[in-house]
């Protein structure tokens, strides 16, 4: 295994474990308050990048298709995600984000009308299958009397959010460096996220938070908006497309590592049946296509 396919399983392995992470800072920290949080913190780094200079040379349709992909992939996804994760398991979210690959590749063929062949047809009928299976199965509740129903439908909100920014990317990086992309869009995040995020301010003690939350806000910011968004970007640039998808299998796995562990959470038959689903479905889209010998003439 190359360095350049450990990129793509580290990035997972942080998207994965973020999902568990979340759900344990939305425990003392308002949802709307740790999202601007996550915004501030990437825009203390990336920053830099916001050169006048460079902003300039951006054309007014990248604009918009910045704002679009900063109103699905961050803002929108940043919400969903982490009020589904309040309302439902880390090993169900986990489960539930790993369909991303079949989902977009659904988009895919109901916005661009790029027609999937028969395996991806069958990657996102198992992704369709798991889902169900999680929310049909039981139903689960939480402390606050909150269905697991009602975390499900919104972290799979966040998975179509998610989507949407991945199709909308694909002009953006012909034109714009992945960074100045990630730059761009966190930049809206924060502007969108504003609002709400002030609004959470009042009356919020922010001493009842124990110091160990508050780093895994920092992490959080730093892991969720840069590391694995770059570590993805480098790895994706030397590794085959069929290949990468098989990584993203890594991420459910992540999200119910952290949840058993350090949540005390125990995953159910449900969530294994529907984990085998949808790793079926992530491993049977990225295999190669069968190569035909030639007809001799």
């Amino acid at each position: 295994m190359n360095r350049y396919a450990l990129f793509l399983i580290t990035s997972m392995l942080l998207v994965g474990t973020n999902v568990g992470i979340g759900k344990s800072i939305v425990e003392f920290v308002p949802v709307p308050l740790f999202a601007l949080l996550r915004f501030v913190i990437a825009m203390a780094v990336l920053w830099p990048l916001l050169r006048v200079a460079k902003l300039r040379q951006v054309k007014r349709g990248e604009w918009f298709n910045l704002f679009l992909q900063a109103l699905f992939g961050t803002f929108g996804f940043t919400l969903l995600m982490l009020g589904g994760v309040q309302r439902t398991s880390a090993v169900a979210a986990g489960v539930i984000t790993s369909t991303i690959p079949a989902v977009v590749a659904l988009l895919s063929w109901l916005i661009l009308k790029e027609r999937p062949n028969g395996r991806a047809l069958t990657s996102i009928a198992l992704a369709i299958a798991g889902v169900i299976v999680i929310n049909l199965a039981h139903v689960e509740r939480n402390a606050g009397g909150e269905t697991s129903l009602s975390g499900n439908l919104m972290i799979l909100g966040a998975v179509c959010c998610e989507s949407l920014y991945i199709i909308l990317s694909r002009r953006l990086t012909q034109t714009l460096a992945p960074l100045d992309i990630c730059a761009y869009t966190h930049l809206f995040g924060l502007l969108l996220m504003l609002p709400l995020g002030a609004g959470a301010l009042v009356g919020f003690d922010y001493r009842a938070v124990p110091a160990s939350v508050l780093t895994l806000v920092l992490w959080y910011g730093l892991s969720a908006s840069i590391f694995s968004f770059w570590l993805w970007m480098k790895g994706i640039r030397h590794v085959p497309g069929s290949l990468a998808g098989v990584f993203s299998a890594v991420l459910p796995v992540a999200a119910a590592i952290y949840g058993i562990a350090f949540l005390g959470e125990r995953p159910t038959l449900a969530h294994g049946i529907a984990l085998a689903c949808v790793l079926t479905g992530i491993a049977l889209a990225s295999l190669k296509p069968a190569r035909t010998s030639p007809v001799a003439s």
